[in-house]
């Protein structure tokens, strides 16, 4: 079985919290309430470096999530220049923090360069259902 589902946001400050109940919506629906906090965590994260760092004045950026066996992906994609670096902050550093909280949710992730723009990705293992008597 494979679900996808996807939205666009503009570039404004309330497309941070719509994204992250976008992803609460969707994982209420598939069932993944366990992936909800980590997941509505990395969605903000990510949904704030594209405000600030991805999309340009007048674009938007787009969320995906897809469920496909015991994995689910979440993709955002900005049409911005630039990469996303995951390492470790430094300790004096301001900002820097939440792509190093992201890797550490995250079973996997990276970032796909496109002829405009990037998808950051993120995959989280689906939790295991006890098995019912």
């Amino acid at each position: 079985m494979s679900l996808s589902q996807r939205r666009r946001f503009p570039r404004r400050r309330t497309s941070v919290g719509a994204s992250r109940d976008f992803v609460t919506g969707v994982l209420i629906e598939w069932e993944l309430h366990p992936l909800i906090e980590d997941i509505a965590l990395c969605v903000s994260e990510l949904a704030t470096n594209a405000l600030l760092h991805g999309a340009p004045p007048g674009r938007e950026f787009c969320v995906d999530l897809h469920r496909g066996g015991e994995l689910v992906q979440l993709e955002v994609r900005d049409s911005g220049p630039g990469q996303p670096v995951f390492r470790r902050p430094d300790h004096d550093a301001c900002s820097g923090r939440g792509l190093h909280i992201v890797n550490e949710l995250a079973d996997d992730c990276g970032v796909d360069d496109h002829v405009v723009g990037k998808t950051v990705w993120l995959v989280f293992k689906t939790p295991v259902s006890p098995l019912t008597p």
